[in-house]
């Protein structure tokens, strides 16, 4: 057989797998320990056919700007929850057809007496844009390693149906980590649930956003269009990494995100380094000097006023934060050894104080080639993109303004567009800045029943994660490094909202090789049972 025989039989699933009745009538209702335990011997039974499928929705490409390929995702998904039970709508935002469409579904519960609440679960079916060449494989080619590549991994087949499933094997895909297995998860908490018989006690609602990596811009319109519908007792993101310690977390607020293009000119251009080095300013050392001054060796951001507006943590906030230093002495020493770094930041801050500031980041940088394709040239430009992660308190616009507040203060003339032979001639240094599209942070409180709900969902499936029945702490971050559309939902809706990630750390997300750990991927099958069959927050 082909190679692609193989791997397009690996990924067919059985339609009795995907077409279980979510109608049965429930036999019983469970705590959410119960309802783990239940979600964890149905895929025990049945992880070969959770990872084909798994696979087969890796399989499609979903970089949000590939319009076909985006809304065959949306279809794809949207038919897997129909299978199951769910209403379902896909829609493109209000006056911008050709967006990516978001998915909104709905499951009522069917418990004797119906819900306790209503829950919306966020999650993202969009991922990154790829560098298919920087892949060990192709990037919507799902492919299975016995571990981490870097560690020694394997690649070995998908394994036949009934065969056992290794929860230490990786699964290597666009989308493995972010965001895709939250969507998996939740198909199979469904199936493990209608096949234990145990009633789901909470009205689901689902939002499923296809264009997060694109910065959701339409987001807030699908809410104001959505909101009679997503009234609820609280949300939960569905995003991002666990701890680095491997632990389960919650989290109660995110960064947020702005972006800044910066080009830096010389003449207008290639010339020969050879004739025009030491007399033609060379632009790739002008950036690279604007770039280093902007940062300290101490790890501050050196632009005027850029901590001003940081809101501080309040007593929770801090108390979770010894929690954490607590249950993990030494954590950030693992953790610097596991990355190769003889030092992190600030003399060795503390990671979570750390997340907990605003933070400038050089994603990028471009001047003139390197290694085989290099050349004895002075290039025309060069250019950085920076993006700035924000917390409680500041404004994406105001920060930004003050990147280039700074920049006029280096002497730089600041255009929007490409100077003109005039600019060039005028001003011996030039600096193009484009704004990228942002959002604001936002921080939640972190008591509260709805919360203690979660957390009680996430011990329940802790197991899957700790490889032992007794389980392990969860932890409560404050706020997650990463940056989610939080404030959409802050800004329109009143509702409790907590994160619950379930991805591995070292998932290698944004980046190639991106993968998902299965265990990470079966804990998320037990949290999301414990959290449809528990009680729901009172």
């Amino acid at each position: 057989m082909s190679r692609r025989r193989r791997i397009a039989a690996a990924l067919a699933v059985p339609a009795a797998f995907v077409a279980l009745s979510a109608a049965a009538a429930p036999r019983s209702a469970a705590t959410a320990a119960e309802a783990a335990a239940a979600a964890r011997a149905w895929r025990d039974a049945h992880g070969a056919e959770i990872l084909a499928d798994f696979a087969r929705l890796l399989a499609l490409p979903n970089v949000a700007s590939d319009g076909p390929g985006i809304r065959a995702n949306a279809r794809a998904i949207a038919g897997e929850l129909e299978r199951r039970g769910f209403a379902v709508e896909v829609a493109a935002p209000p006056g911008a057809p050709e967006a990516p469409p978001v998915v909104f579904a709905e499951l009522p519960a069917d418990a004797p007496g119906g819900a306790g609440r209503t829950v919306v679960l966020y999650a993202h079916y969009d991922g990154q844009p790829v560098e298919a060449e920087r892949w060990t494989n192709p990037p919507w080619s799902p492919t299975l390693y016995t571990g981490a590549i870097e560690a020694g991994g394997t690649r070995r087949p998908l394994p036949a149906a009934g065969e056992p499933v290794d929860p230490d094997w990786r699964i290597y895909a666009r989308s493995a980590g972010d965001d895709k297995a939250p969507i998996q998860a939740l198909l199979a908490a469904v199936d493990a649930l209608a096949a234990a018989g145990l009633a789901r006690r909470v009205d689901v609602k689902v939002l499923l956003d296809g264009e997060e990596e694109a910065g959701s811009p339409h987001l807030a319109a699908h809410v104001e269009r959505l909101a009679g519908r997503l009234a609820a007792d609280g949300w939960l993101f569905l995003d991002g990494p666990v701890h680095q310690s491997g632990r389960p977390q919650l989290f109660f607020g995110v960064r947020g995100i702005a972006g800044l293009d910066l080009t830096v000119y010389g003449a207008n251009r290639h010339l020969h380094s050879g004739h025009y080095g030491n007399w033609a300013p060379n632009p790739i050392l002008e950036l690279a000097r604007l770039l280093a001054g902007m940062k300290g060796e101490d790890g501050r951001v050196r632009v005027a006023g850029f901590y001003d507006t940081v809101e501080p943590l309040g007593e929770a906030e801090r108390k979770a934060l010894a929690a954490i230093e607590r249950e993990l002495p030494g954590f950030e020493d693992d953790l610097r050894r596991e990355l190769g770094l003889a030092a992190s930041e600030a003399g060795g801050a503390p990671y979570a104080e750390r997340i907990a500031l605003s933070s400038l980041n050089v994603r990028g940088f471009v001047g003139a080639s390197v290694g085989e394709t290099a050349r004895n040239v002075i290039p025309p430009s060069a250019t950085a993109s920076l993006d700035v992660r924000l917390v409680a308190g500041n404004d994406p616009e105001a920060m930004l303004d003050r990147i280039e507040d700074h920049l006029r203060a280096q002497r730089y003339h600041l255009v929007r567009d490409e100077p003109t032979a005039a600019e060039r001639l005028e001003h011996p240094k030039i600096v193009r800045a484009v704004r990228r599209p942002g959002y604001r942070a936002v921080r939640t409180p972190m008591d509260g029943p709805f919360a203690v709900w979660a957390a009680a969902a996430a011990e329940a499936a802790a197991p899957a994660l700790a490889g032992d029945e007794d389980g392990t702490t969860v932890l409560r971050l404050p706020t997650l490094g990463g940056s989610l559309p939080l404030h959409v939902i802050a800004d329109r809706l009143a509702a409790p909202i907590v994160g619950l990630p379930i991805a591995n750390h070292d998932d290698n997300q944004h980046a190639p090789d991106e993968n998902l750990r299965l265990a990470n991927l079966f804990y998320g099958i037990d949290l999301l049972a414990a959290l449809l069959a528990a009680p729901a927050p009172r």
